[in-house]
């Protein structure tokens, strides 16, 4: 364990751990603490398969609910736990799916693609997901010259530099990565000159404009492992560089903006973990027609040719 002070909270969660057969998985921009008993840490939707290919009875979602849903639809026959009933996510809140329906009725013959971080309702209504990584192949994966992107605006804005279809976005923003602005990356260079700037699609396109790299959060695991670079600024929300750090203790991470903190999801700790276990809660539910629906909807992502989970 690497934190001692924690490690008889964290052998509990072992022994029930063992007792209910159940899997913690753990969002990469959870608390260390939550991270250090969690079995897996990722992003979403990779928790949510990697959690569907295990076989157990529950799984601890330490994330935010829309993730939880996620995992609850990929495992229908498991019950799913997150620690923290409120720990919602304001930018999947900024769509509904009464929402969707309407706009899908204003632009008619459209496809839409709903971005993971929304509600199952949404992505019940919804042609398509997709993830940060992958949300440009999707779009040049569908038919039509016109398509509804949801409910990121960053996102969509950055997809649309990349394919000739005109995209529609809905007026949605991840609350922490749309804080970031020039003047936090242009302060991190003037103290780490030395630093490559990675910044997440969810940043706005002037932040984007002058990072070295655009990255999701699984791309930025994977090229801390390779790049040369001693240090790295990374625009996202600063839980990031816990993992960077222990998996790359050889460099340094540091985040584009200090107070880049997603509060929902730092609502998880190790005492919540616990409890989720001893109490079995809070169970997260998806009703049968709305599971299924969203199901088609994640299972068109995954089945396109080449598009990266």
């Amino acid at each position: 364990m690497k934190n001692t002070k924690n490690a008889g909270i964290a052998g509990r969660i072992e022994e029930l751990k063992k007792k209910h057969n159940a899997v913690i998985i753990a969002h990469n921009y959870q608390i260390g603490e939550v991270q250090d008993v969690a079995d897996f840490v990722g992003d979403s939707l990779e928790l949510s398969q990697k959690a569907a290919q295990i076989e157990s009875d529950i799984i601890v979602f330490c994330g935010v609910h829309f993730m939880a849903e996620t995992a609850a639809i990929l495992s229908p026959q498991k019950t799913v736990l997150l620690p923290e009933k409120d720990a919602g996510c304001p930018m999947a809140d900024m769509i509904t799916a009464s929402d969707m329906r309407e706009w899908k009725k204003r632009y008619p013959g459209r496809n839409a693609v709903c971005y993971v971080n929304t509600t199952a309702e949404v992505k019940a209504e919804c042609d398509i997901c997709c993830t940060s990584s992958n949300a440009v192949e999707v779009v040049e994966s569908l038919d039509g010259d016109e398509i509804l992107f949801a409910p990121d605006k960053n996102l969509a804005a950055y997809v649309a530099r990349h394919t000739d279809k005109k995209i529609i976005p809905w007026d949605g923003y991840c609350y922490v990565h749309n804080n970031i602005h020039v003047k936090d990356i242009e302060e991190k260079r003037r103290l780490y000159p030395e630093a490559e700037i990675w910044v997440h699609p969810e940043c706005r396109p002037e932040v984007i404009d002058i990072a070295d790299e655009v990255f999701s959060t699984g791309k930025m695991v994977k090229e801390a492992k390779e790049t040369e670079k001693k240090q790295i600024v990374l625009g996202t929300e600063a839980g990031m560089t816990y993992r960077l750090k222990l998996e790359n203790p050889d460099k340094e991470f540091f985040p584009a903006k200090d107070l880049a903190f997603c509060f929902n999801m730092k609502k998880i700790d190790l005492n919540k973990v616990l409890t989720s276990l001893e109490d079995l809660k809070y169970i997260v539910e998806v009703p049968p027609e709305i599971s299924q629906r969203a199901l088609g909807s994640i299972k068109k992502m995954i089945q396109i040719k080449g598009v990266k989970k």
